[in-house]
């Protein structure tokens, strides 16, 4: 019988069409991965994958059983968090992912709080793209994940933290709109955005549905900060979300903030897998982040 070694050594081939970069993430040489693919094959009975001086590739049914491994070793991970959540599940690893436009402004904030009620937990923090958000989470690469809606999260177990708006951001010398809402953001032109990907691009887009907002196509970002100097250059106009302003993403600049009361806000939640066995932990941590934006929120009322 093949064991989840051979398994996660076919994966490791699949994701880098190499057997030399394969051996390096499976931490074995070479000749141990190659002899590991050559042993399930002849236990399977089958081709799994071809081989030329060349390139690697998997056969189809090499393609069918890697869909297949990485559900078994999905599964196999789920036992061992179960049996480690039985154990202690508020201590170990945490693997968090974020899109840049909440993790930055959020986490570090929230950090203290879940550092004094869970001090046994260790944080990682990676910052990706939603589809990658989400394709981790299920590939198990990642324990929860902390998204934007509207977004299409299929099964996932949804937790929502706080609704977050937007700010209309305008060059320090252009003239001061004289209203808040729709009104100053439709006086204000053409928007500058983040590129395409960033589910905040299409968020921002839809802050007003019933308008069709245009967004510059000569220019597009790759980060918030990114805007935010091109804005204090005098080069445009962007939508800033309220989570990012009240971190301070403007506090060093020269840009000129406009309310936007009325603008459709995105909802911000935290995601995990449905049979995740840390779920009590994930609810808890639900609260922590709850609880700092409230203090946020707090803080910044205080010295308004």
């Amino acid at each position: 019988m093949f064991t989840l070694r051979h398994l996660q050594f076919l994966i490791a081939v699949a994701d880098t069409a190499s057997f030399s970069r394969a051996a390096d993430i499976s931490f074995v040489t070479q000749p141990t991965l190659s002899a590991g693919i050559k042993e399930l094959e002849d236990r399977l009975g089958v081709q799994l994958i071809e081989r030329t001086r060349r390139s690697v590739m998997l056969t189809p049914l090499g393609e069918q059983i890697v869909a297949r491994a990485r559900a078994l070793l999905l599964d196999a991970k789920e036992i061992e968090d179960l049996a480690r959540a039985h154990q202690n599940p508020e201590e170990g690893d945490l693997r968090l992912g974020a899109i840049p436009t909440i993790g930055p402004y959020l986490i570090p904030q929230a950090l203290p709080l879940i550092r004094v009620q869970f001090p046994g937990l260790r944080l990682y923090l990676r910052e990706e793209m939603t589809e990658a958000l989400i394709e981790g989470l299920n590939a198990g690469r990642l324990d929860l994940i902390l998204i934007a809606l509207p977004f299409d999260t299929g099964s996932l177990e949804i937790a929502h933290l706080f609704e977050d708006g937007y700010q209309l951001a305008t060059p320090p010398n252009a003239p001061r709109p004289q209203t808040t809402g729709h009104s100053a953001l439709e006086d204000a032109g053409q928007l500058m955005l983040l590129e395409k990907g960033h589910c905040l691009q299409r968020h921002a887009l839809q802050a007003y549905p019933d308008r069709n907002l245009a967004q510059d196509e000569t220019f597009a970002a790759t980060s918030l900060t990114t805007l935010v100097a091109m804005v204090s250059e005098g080069l445009g106009v962007t939508l800033l979300p309220n989570l990012a302003v009240d971190a301070g993403i403007v506090s060093k600049s020269t840009v000129r903030l406009t309310p936007l009361p009325d603008a459709c806000p995105r909802q911000v939640v935290l995601a995990w897998r449905q049979n995740s066995a840390r779920a009590g932990l994930f609810e808890k941590l639900v609260e922590l982040l709850r609880q700092s934006r409230l203090r946020q929120d707090i803080h910044l009322s205080g010295r308004a």
